[in-house]
């Protein structure tokens, strides 16, 4: 049977005196007893500070995240739940840039270097370096005796047509009255086409180098042409030099191009031995020659436009030399995603392959999920 304890709060039935309680300065303010086990539990309160201890009240830990297969949870209450930022993958039109230092060059579709065409003497100069020529015009006279060579190899071609053409009329007419045979007239033929043959030769080799076949016209005097309009950007001569290598460049005539808008022409797949890098060629209109070539220049690549996924490149993290990003596929429970980077530009990473934009990725703290 339970006991029990009864007080009454008269001073004569009381076994602890008020004076006692005023003393020690401590109330008993409940007491409860166990129904079957006859144990009792005490509260108190002190009305002493110095009494009051405090009470540790253990408590169940939370982890900071949850590993499930490939997926990673974060369970509420986390501490890491403060420190992840999420946000969504955009997609964004965009233009790569790259500036590089570039040179002006004469694009080589457009330059000439002018040889002399036969040896001999720079009698008369007729331009200056840096002038602007156009074609046909004159730039210097030559003399030489390859040029006389030449006249005289003509004339005596011309010379011989006309002789084996009077030949061959004669022949021709013998034959007609019965008093020539037609062996003589044949070998007059053969002989009338064989001299045309050479003053085709002969004039061709005029023309090459560049005289007429008149020599009435131009004397014995090799007037150098220019081939194309443009600027005289090299010059290798001076009146009164003497040519003797046909295969010398006397001056070099350009039509360089303007920086406005251009494409390239071609990535050279050859390093430069001494810069260790390749050349990209450009092409560009110069109508007001405000460049001028070994200008030094930047020049400024820009890729088509185009739509393209990014994050920022605070949620590229790199694990065994690979990029990857935390993916969300249900709320705080992430997946990691190996992705493929195009390029970055800014504090942006522009995704080749890997995400789709729209799929929300941690941006910030993703260091913390990675092993």
């Amino acid at each position: 049977m339970p006991r029990t304890t009864q007080f009454d709060t008269a001073d004569n039935r009381h076994e602890t005196s008020q004076s006692s309680f005023k003393r020690w300065g401590v109330v008993l303010t409940l007491v409860l007893f166990a129904a079957g086990g006859g144990v009792a539990a005490y509260w108190l309160n002190s009305w002493d500070s110095r009494a009051r201890l405090p009470v540790a009240v253990p408590q169940k830990s939370v982890p900071n995240l949850v590993r499930e297969g490939s997926r990673i949870a974060i369970p509420e209450g986390s501490p890491l739940r403060s420190k992840l930022m999420i946000g969504t993958v955009a997609a964004k039109e965009i233009q790569r840039t790259l500036e590089l230092p570039a040179v002006v060059e004469a694009d080589p579709a457009r330059t000439v270097k002018v040889l002399p065409p036969v040896a001999g003497r720079l009698i008369d100069l007729k331009i200056q370096l840096g002038e602007r020529v156009e074609r046909g015009q004159e730039l210097a006279v030559i003399d030489s005796s390859d040029l006389a060579q030449a006249y005289a190899d003509e004339d005596k071609a011309r010379s011989a047509v006309k002789m084996t053409k009077q030949t061959l009329d004669r022949a021709v007419a013998l034959e007609k009255y019965s008093a020539g045979s037609v062996k003589d007239r044949q070998q007059a033929e053969n002989d009338h086409a064989q001299a045309q043959a050479e003053l085709e030769r002969a004039q061709s080799r005029l023309r090459a180098i560049g005289a007429s076949a008149d020599p009435k016209l131009e004397g014995r005097k090799l007037s150098l042409k220019a081939p194309v309009s443009g600027s005289v950007i090299d010059l290798q001569v001076a009146r009164g030099a003497h040519l003797n290598d046909p295969t010398a460049a006397i001056m070099t005539i350009a039509n360089p191009g303007e920086v406005f808008k251009g494409r390239v022409l071609f990535v050279s797949d050859i390093l430069d031995p001494d810069t260790r890098r390749t050349k990209v060629r450009i092409a560009f209109q110069n109508p007001d020659m405000r460049l001028k070539p070994n200008m030094f220049a930047n020049a400024t690549f820009m890729t088509p436009k185009r739509m393209v996924p990014i994050v920022p490149a605070t949620a590229v993290v790199l694990r065994n030399e690979a990029d990857q990003v935390f993916v969300e596929i249900a709320p705080w429970t992430f997946e990691a995603r190996p992705i493929e980077i195009d390029f970055q530009q800014g504090d942006q990473a522009v995704i080749a392959h890997g995400l789709q934009a729209g799929e929300r990725v941690v941006v910030k703290g993703a260091v913390l999920l990675n092993d």
